[in-house]
């Protein structure tokens, strides 16, 4: 009966997009994304929609390819993704997670929405997983790389070369600089976005507070 189309399936598979839709856009609203709590659960729900629709034009008209709503949707989700993703005037890329998680919460939802329940569920709980229970482990991984990206104002200009003298003798190199405007408000000369490859793997706190005390570096941040 569940798998049919009725009554009872259609409320069945609406209140479970409601319910997974909003476990993943609960995690990303504690974290303060644009895309939260409401917008995961419209996603999943219209998704589910758009299948449970196909079906029944389906089953009402025959014929016709069972997956074309749904494939509308997977392109067409991407457009709401891509507006979640901003690049800051730090060259940080943000809203990559949450326009993932919107494109899996529409994936989900089409699963529900043709009765693949089993599939929905165990998605929603991997999807859960990634996004929350994981993310301490990215920020580990990250906080430990040989590879980490600064913002850095200077008093002045000239103090960029000595502060690549000196951090290329604790085995720090410079691979890749831009110099922009420092922050507003700020008293420093210029500033610049650096990328920084270490000789080996160190925590990237300590070398913050190292890179802090150099001569010259009025600011520093870890983007």
């Amino acid at each position: 009966m569940m798998e049919e189309l009725n009554s009872v399936s259609i409320i069945a598979r609406l209140c479970l997009a409601v319910l997974c839709g909003g476990i993943i856009g609960m995690e990303r609203g504690k974290k303060g994304r644009p895309a939260g709590f409401r917008t995961h659960i419209l996603v999943c729900l219209g998704s589910a929609l758009a299948m449970m629709t196909n079906e029944y034009l389906i089953q009402c008209y025959g014929g016709g390819d069972p997956a074309r709503l749904g494939a509308q949707v997977i392109s067409g989700i991407g457009f709401l993704g891509a507006g979640t993703i901003i690049v800051t005037g730090r060259q940080q890329v943000k809203g990559l997670t949450t326009a993932a998680g919107l494109w899996a919460s529409a994936c989900m939802g089409l699963a529900i929405g043709v009765g693949f329940y089993e599939a929905a569920i165990i998605a929603c709980f991997f999807i859960w997983l990634v996004s929350s229970a994981l993310h301490r482990l990215d920020n580990y991984i990250l906080s430990r790389s040989k590879v980490m990206d600064l913002y850095v104002e200077f008093k002045e200009t000239a103090d960029i070369s000595a502060f690549m003298d000196k951090i290329r003798v604790h085995g720090i190199r410079v691979v890749a600089i831009e110099i922009t405007k420092p922050n507003a408000g700020s008293d420093a000369a210029v500033a610049t976005v650096m990328t920084l490859r270490l000789d080996q793997k160190r925590d990237h706190a300590d070398l913050l507070v190292l890179i802090s005390g150099i001569q010259g570096v009025k600011f520093v941040e870890g983007i």
